[in-house]
């Protein structure tokens, strides 16, 4: 029989940021206890735990203090320490294992991974060194997108290079980081993503698909439902089913996908956790991704995913926040969510805006007055 962590139990989190706040929040409600491993202070995450533990993350004694006062124990990023993972694999109840973290950590692994169960990526190549560009560039062909195998978010640890000069100077400086995969770049018509969620008995649920627009590399608005036939809606879910299952996932994963003209997909990354793009699940959908993580690991039955209402979500960077304030007396017509981090730098993720509607058109619309007015 499969375990259950009931409410009153204690759910320990690797990572103080946004999600594990949003992650901590649903559990909450829920009446779960939630303890917070996290080097920084005054964290999102560890303004709502009930304890925190601040120390690095590949700090394994403060590993097993987390361990040891939780009942089951999840995260909000993908960047843990390997040796800490295998470590809480064996040693305590932590649902999604290490093995789903060996890949999605290593862009080159997960290409590799994705491809093993038949699914669609972008032609690929390795480069472990400055010689190995010039036969890959020969396989692949400009343009192409270089990227560190390790690390990179947001657009980081990555550069688009169009023609020989652009390659040998992306990989001089990408090299001194990791070393990186060549892939071609795939002339995509629209973003997608879809959130699937497995539970610790098998059980399977999968979210509306998302339309994504990127400013700088960074998401900007998530559009729900995505504005495409239903053939690729369909598609869409049957990669995702199919990797979180083949893949034997526990908990929550995130596919970020290519659409082509022709409808064609390709997955571009993989994030074993709550994602960005699945935000507007919190008032749009009749569970939450974050409510739903919870009920994964803890071995609850999933919820319904259903959409509600048509929905659009924008981000809110450190740039906006003072037009955000200023502007508190138009935001009527949407959720406000700010994460409670002190410094707003630009470019950083400071919250995010919720607008449910009858259509999308006009949740644009209420949108538009709100940002721009």
């Amino acid at each position: 029989m499969t375990r259950m962590i009931k409410p009153g139990q204690t759910i320990g989190i690797i990572g103080g940021g946004q999600l594990g706040r949003m992650m901590a929040m649903a559990a909450k409600q829920m009446g779960y206890r939630i303890a917070v491993l996290e080097p920084g202070q005054d964290s999102p995450c560890g303004q709502v735990a009930d304890y925190v533990i601040e120390a690095p993350y590949d700090d394994r004694e403060a590993a097993k203090k987390l361990a040891k006062i939780s009942d089951v124990i999840t995260y909000e990023f993908e960047n843990i320490d390997s040796e800490t993972a295998t470590w809480l694999t064996e040693e305590a109840d932590f649902p999604q294992g290490a093995d789903v973290l060996r890949f999605t950590q290593h862009r080159l692994l997960e290409k590799e991974t994705i491809q093993s169960v038949g699914i669609p990526v972008a032609p690929f190549h390795a480069i472990h060194s400055i010689e190995d560009v010039e036969g890959a560039i020969e396989e692949i062909g400009f343009p192409a997108v270089l990227k560190t195998c390790r690390g990179g978010y947001d657009g980081k640890g990555q550069r688009v290079v169009k023609d020989e000069k652009q390659l040998t100077e992306a990989a001089s400086e990408l090299l001194n980081q990791s070393e990186c995969v060549l892939e071609a770049w795939i002339p995509f018509s629209l973003e997608l993503s879809v959130i699937v969620t497995r539970s610790r008995n098998g059980e399977t649920a999968v979210f509306p698909v998302a339309e994504n627009d990127h400013k700088d590399n960074i998401l900007h608005r998530s559009y729900v439902p995505a504005r495409v036939n239903d053939q690729v809606i369909e598609e869409a879910k049957r990669i995702a089913l199919t990797l979180v299952t083949e893949l034997n996932v526990v908990g929550t994963l995130a596919v970020e996908l290519f659409m082509l003209e022709d409808g064609r997909l390709y997955v571009n990354e993989l994030a074993p956790r709550p994602h960005n793009s699945g935000h507007y699940s919190i008032e749009a959908c009749v569970t939450s991704q974050f409510e739903q993580h919870i009920r994964a690991v803890c071995g609850l039955p999933l919820g319904s995913t259903d959409l509600l209402r048509p929905v659009i979500m924008e981000n809110i960077l450190g740039e906006h926040v003072e037009m955000i304030m200023q502007g508190l007396p138009k935001l009527s017509e949407a959720k406000l969510h700010l994460y409670g981090k002190a410094e707003a730098k630009e470019k950083r993720k400071m919250g995010h805006l919720t607008v449910t509607a009858e259509s999308l058109e006009e949740a644009e619309r209420q949108l538009e007055r709100v940002m721009k007015e």
